[in-house]
């Protein structure tokens, strides 16, 4: 089996093709758009790509041609060589990643599938317009406390209208650019529903979203957005290990005689482990005597809150993935026990 390597780019990618032995049998620069033509023509071979926005599009290709696909870790690449001694070209870069699969079994990231790829498109999406929402309230807020004016705490939904109202006891009543911005956050308020509204339709139409929704305080956004970072649940062995892929477990930094924990690793997709923590909030909110809240508020007292918090987020990941690898639902009498 030859070995593949192409450093993927935007129009420009570089490959390179070894035999087994480690030959070079050809290498060149090819535009990335023909490159599942170029696969399709190849005999079977191992492909190793690292990861890129273009690395998961193109090992569809590649699978979809019957080829071994390798989907190297950007985190991994510079301990193969890449990039060493400070010299790095799209040429040696394809070289390194060639020479490295003749010589060892290079581990591969999860290959998500189309689905779950869909689904985090739409979530982050949805989040960045989250995001632009929140930076024109701060920026609103901002221009408001710089003139003495206090905009009263509010949903993002009243906002415009709090804000105007604070605006208007001014001499010269409500600026244009005020306006301006007041305008594009009620703008994003509709788009910001029409993207709820459609992953809400997505979550209730998918059996494993259902059974995670059952969960109180986990609703649509959240249900997809595990879903997706998960895709596959045969990949975990136990809740712990879908905890730790979260980033939702504490870390630690020993050293000889000195044991030290820290906070939470924060490892893996930061969106899934912030909706989780969001839910966790709401759960505690909405249900103060479900189990859960009542074995977190003994957290609470040793920790603090928001402690505690991340601990009912913790925890609901690790019942999230039992619903889903049982293919049961949300039963509150076994929600504080061991999942």
């Amino acid at each position: 089996m030859q070995h593949f390597a192409v450093d993927l780019g935007g129009r420009k990618s570089q490959i390179c093709v070894r035999e087994p032995s480690g030959k070079i049998l050809r290498e060149r620069e090819v535009a990335t758009s023909s490159l599942p033509r170029i696969l399709a023509k190849e005999p079977p071979s191992r492909i190793v790509l690292e990861t890129c926005a273009e690395a998961f599009s193109m090992a569809d290709a590649a699978l979809e041609h019957g080829h071994e696909v390798r989907v190297v870790p950007a985190t991994l690449v510079r301990s193969l060589g890449v990039g060493a001694r400070g010299v790095k070209t799209d040429r040696r870069d394809a070289q390194v990643l060639s020479e490295v699969s003749t010589r060892i079994d290079l581990p591969s990231v999860h290959i998500p599938s189309a689905k779950a790829r869909e689904w985090k498109s739409l979530c982050g999406l949805r989040q960045q317009l989250v995001r632009s929402r929140t930076a024109f309230i701060n920026t609103s807020r901002g221009w408001g406390r710089s003139r003495a004016i206090r905009i009263p705490s509010c949903t993002p939904a009243t906002f415009p209208k709090r804000a105007t109202k604070a605006a208007e006891s001014l001499p010269d009543g409500l600026p244009l650019a005020l306006q301006r911005v007041l305008d594009s956050i009620e703008d994003l308020n509709m788009r910001i529903a029409e993207a709820d509204k459609e992953l809400a339709s997505l979550a209730k139409e998918d059996d494993t979203c259902k059974r995670l929704m059952t969960v109180p305080g986990v609703g649509p956004i959240t249900a997809i957005n595990f879903a997706a970072a998960l895709d596959e649940i045969s990949r975990f062995s136990s809740a712990h290990a879908v905890e730790s892929y979260l980033g939702l477990t504490p870390g630690e930094n020993s050293s000889s005689q000195r044991k030290q924990r820290t906070g939470i690793t924060k490892a893996g997709p930061p969106a899934v482990r912030t909706t989780l923590i969001q839910a966790a909030w709401s759960l505690r909110r909405a249900r103060p005597n479900d189990p859960i809240v009542v074995w977190a508020k003994n957290i609470e007292l040793r920790r603090g809150k928001f402690v505690a918090t991340v601990a009912v987020a913790r925890k609901l990941a690790g019942i999230l993935f039992a619903l889903w690898r049982d293919g049961t639902t949300y039963e509150s009498s076994r929600a504080a026990t061991k999942t």
